[in-house]
């Protein structure tokens, strides 16, 4: 499974538990470390705590393992790192502090509905 199919399913789990604003980067021509880097807002600490949860479950159905994870709900940011996919969720005043998108703003961005 190539990165853009699993920021497929991972668009899925998000936006069935409504994190909000929900993006996906490619940085293949940017990063060495990824293909791919997605970008959520939960909306309260056990929101952030749920999709989190809900992303690794369904990846851990698929026959994917997480390589790294990091992070904790009441820090705002948690990160699951799948090699080829990123997937930080952020609360909204950590995303709006760390600005990964703006970090990333010459990364096309992909649509996934």
């Amino acid at each position: 499974m190539n990165g853009l199919e699993i920021a497929k399913i991972v668009y899925n789990v998000l936006d069935d538990r409504k994190g909000e604003d929900i993006v996906l980067l490619d940085v293949r021509e940017m990063s060495p470390i990824s293909d791919y880097i997605l970008i959520v807002t939960g909306n309260s600490d056990p929101h952030i705590k749920a999709l989190f949860a809900g992303v690794e479950r369904e990846l851990k159905n698929s026959g994917l393992h997480c390589h790294r994870k990091a992070g904790v709900s009441v820090g705002g940011w948690m990160i699951l790192d799948y090699f080829d996919i990123i997937i930080h969720i952020f609360s909204a005043e950590s995303r709006a502090y760390y600005t990964i998108e703006e970090i990333w703003a010459e990364a096309p961005r992909v649509p996934l509905q």
